[in-house]
């Protein structure tokens, strides 16, 4: 599964430059090159669309007018030669804003924001109808696996990383488990401990100390134990 590219840039040699760029990473493929915002738009009624890198100075309409009007526009980094429209830039969520010409290493930084900003997709995000099984999209070096949240026993925060542990493999990602705690939904999984989320579906059994979840025991952290015993209904 690869990230899809949009490049809208009225100067050849930026899009070329931008081309050699992602022709680097193996993960990338441009999708079309377009010369204006106009030619960009039919694009995106068309295809879809991961990531748009967005020139700003450009004939009839400048790329941040033309970001105002998409209801929902892509991951959007900027690149341009004028640094005065930063700040505009960033008003609009953009996810980084390159400036030219721009180096290799630059580039990178900026795709590789978008990589851990990416690197886990909320399925049910999306309108599903409730009978199908909630999941998760999780990125592990260059592949992606589906995760049943049904499947899931509990998560391990690993610094920078998290541990997915589920019923029949573990998948290691880099994503902070603060980040997934919120993406979660509060009514199947709980914080426990700092290093530690659990489903609440898999406990067979708890102390006041831990939380059994068959042969795993999980242990109930400090600051986390009034959160936890309340919903246990463990008394002090």
């Amino acid at each position: 599964m690869k990230t899809r590219c949009l490049l809208i840039d009225d100067e050849p040699l930026a899009i070329r430059l931008l081309e050699n760029h992602i022709s680097k990473i193996e993960s990338f493929e441009i999708v079309a090159k377009c010369n204006n915002a106009i030619q960009g738009l039919e694009v995106l009624r068309t295809e879809t669309i991961d990531l748009m890198f967005l020139d700003i100075k450009m004939p009839n309409i400048t790329g941040l007018d033309f970001l105002k009007t998409l209801k929902t526009p892509p991951k959007t980094i900027i690149t341009t030669a004028y640094r005065d429209y930063a700040i505009e830039g960033y008003d609009l969520d953009i996810l980084d804003y390159l400036l030219k010409p721009i180096t290799f290493e630059r580039f990178f930084r900026a795709v590789e924001r978008f990589s851990r900003e990416d690197n886990i997709k909320i399925i049910e995000n999306k309108k599903v109808p409730k009978s199908e099984e909630q999941s998760i999209l999780v990125k592990s070096g260059n592949k992606y696996h589906k995760i049943s949240i049904n499947d899931i026993i509990y998560i391990e925060s690993l610094k920078d990383y998290i541990k997915i542990h589920t019923t029949n493999k573990q998948v290691l990602t880099k994503y902070k488990i603060s980040d997934i705690e919120k993406e979660l939904d509060r009514e199947l999984f709980l914080r426990v401990h700092r290093s530690y989320i659990i489903n609440l579906n898999k406990i067979t059994a708890y102390t006041h100390n831990d939380i059994e979840l068959d042969a795993i025991e999980i242990p109930i952290g400090v600051s986390y134990k009034e959160k936890v015993y309340g919903y246990l209904n463990i008394n002090r």
